[in-house]
């Protein structure tokens, strides 16, 4: 259910955005084996439809509304390629009403324009590369009507199988690594960028992305567990639960299971947890064919 016709955009992605963010997010590990996509970028292109339908959601609010993120999940068929044309389609899946709020789940689903593996080069008919479920709160918002389900839709963790060897590895965040992801990312909100909008939203200093720590944790995970290899990554999950302010060591906390296809991980500050219940479910080898590259 939807409170309105699912809204959709199309454009064409570049290899140099495509380079751009990949390279933002890498800006402390070194340089990816190969020229493929982010995992993560799926969230990126979705990122401008979501920002319209939240704007859409709130327009009978009185007051002002801040959204803040809670979590997302991400399954991927295969990475975006360089030069492809991809078009969103979003669904809002439900809406329910919380003491600072409104909780909403969307999904966006993303479609490319080459052939899917039933040979479709209709764009209304080819499955999608890239499904997304997004929860935010909208903090302030009382006026959209609860419906739907919040939960629906969302990709279920895959169930690890024994343990492996567990890694912890600690990055430090700085405000250029904030700022660039910024730039890299095209979410400029204030509170990323300037240290007196962050401090009038409520935090000490400028804080990071949520989505640059999670994209940073599976950077990790895929050149210890995934042989470098983007194309493999196949679902990513993770709760934010704190924000992350620059100049203060990130934990990262990897487990992976003894198959080395699902990698459970956190990351904390001092302060606390800052992403919690994340995973990254993996491909085998033979991914590589699925890969963001074209033949």
């Amino acid at each position: 259910m939807t409170t309105a016709p699912a809204p959709a955009a199309t454009r064409t992605v570049t290899a140099e955005e495509i380079a751009a963010y990949r390279g933002a997010v890498r800006a402390a590990l070194p340089a990816a084996r190969d020229q493929l996509a982010s995992p993560v970028h799926a969230f990126v292109l979705a990122h401008t439809v979501a920002e319209r339908t939240v704007t859409a959601l709130t327009a009978d609010e009185s007051g002002p509304v801040s959204v803040v993120h809670l979590g997302q999940d991400i399954r991927c068929r295969r990475l975006v390629r360089p030069g492809e044309q991809v078009t969103v389609r979003l669904d809002v899946l439900g809406a329910r009403r919380e003491p600072r709020g409104i909780r909403v789940a969307l999904r966006s689903r993303l479609t490319g324009d080459g052939a899917d593996t039933t040979g479709s080069t209709d764009p209304d008919a080819a499955e999608p590369f890239a499904e997304l479920v997004t929860s935010a709160l909208l903090v302030g918002a009382s006026a959209l009507e609860p419906f739907g389900e919040i939960s629906g839709g969302a990709a279920a963790a895959p169930a690890p199988t024994g343990a492996a060897e567990p890694a912890t590895v600690v990055h430090e965040p700085t405000v250029e690594w904030i700022r660039r992801y910024a730039l890299a990312s095209g979410d400029e909100n204030p509170i990323h960028l300037d240290a007196d909008a962050a401090r009038a939203a409520g935090f000490g200093s400028v804080i990071a992305h949520g989505m640059s720590v999670l994209a940073l944790a599976v950077e990790e995970i895929t050149d210890r567990y995934a042989d470098g290899d983007a194309a493999r990554i196949r679902g990513i999950g993770g709760r934010f639960s704190a924000p992350v302010a620059p100049g203060e060591p990130l934990r990262f906390d990897l487990q992976p299971d003894e198959a080395r296809r699902v990698v459970r991980f956190s990351c904390r500050t001092p302060a606390g947890p800052a992403v919690k219940s994340g995973w990254v479910e993996l491909a085998g080898h033979a991914a590589r064919a699925q890969s963001g590259s074209r033949p």
